[in-house]
């Protein structure tokens, strides 16, 4: 990226990322974190329905396909869809060291038009951590995994706790997702708030 700003370089004291050991296990489909979540919520009539999966190390993968309700410029995705593409895979990357983190700062190179109906490959990376900051990267492709690179992000994530959700949030929304009795979602909705 040019003109990376400061707040995204790790300190020279940062360490290496650590996968969590329950993390997901390489190649598998991480989910959708929130049902009503934009980015991979399935009950987003309009979301992105991205779908990432584990890497190896501290690394996912994730897809989506630019709809018509996505478009900025007549048949091109907006730009703000595809910098949502990128915080939504980066945030996945939290599911690999098993913290709660939101996007503290996010900066996007724009390299190429996305057009309608294409599936943006995406990749992304934690590169370093230093206390509850977060350092992370990703790249989307067009035309597969190996195509042209048409977006690219740094990001900065910092750990939070689930405070953060349940004194911020709508308390109606807040409320839903910790009375629901699947367990499993209860906690997941608060994993990840990218």
């Amino acid at each position: 990226m040019t003109g990376t700003s400061a707040a995204l370089t790790p300190p020279a004291d940062a360490i290496a990322p650590v996968r969590h050991a329950d993390a997901p296990a390489p190649g598998e489909l991480l989910g959708a974190h929130y049902g009503h979540c934009f980015g991979c919520g399935d009950q987003q009539a309009h979301g992105l329905h991205l779908a990432a999966r584990a890497g190896e190390g501290v690394r996912v993968s994730a897809e989506f396909t630019v709809q018509a309700a996505h478009q900025g410029a007549p048949g091109l995705a907006h730009g703000g869809i595809l910098a949502t593409a990128l915080d939504e895979t980066l945030g996945s990357l939290n599911w690999l060291l098993r913290v709660i983190a939101v996007t503290g700062r996010l900066e996007t190179d724009f390299v190429r038009p996305v057009p309608v109906d294409t599936v943006l490959h995406l990749e992304a990376e934690v590169t370093a951590v230093h206390g509850r900051k977060i350092y992370s990267q990703a790249v989307g492709r067009i035309g597969g995994p190996d195509g042209p690179v048409a977006v690219r992000a740094k990001a900065l994530f910092i750990e939070v706790k689930v405070e953060h959700f349940t004194e911020n949030g709508r308390p109606e929304e807040i409320r839903a997702a910790m009375d629901d009795p699947d367990q499993i979602r209860r906690v997941r909705a608060f994993e990840v708030n990218p």
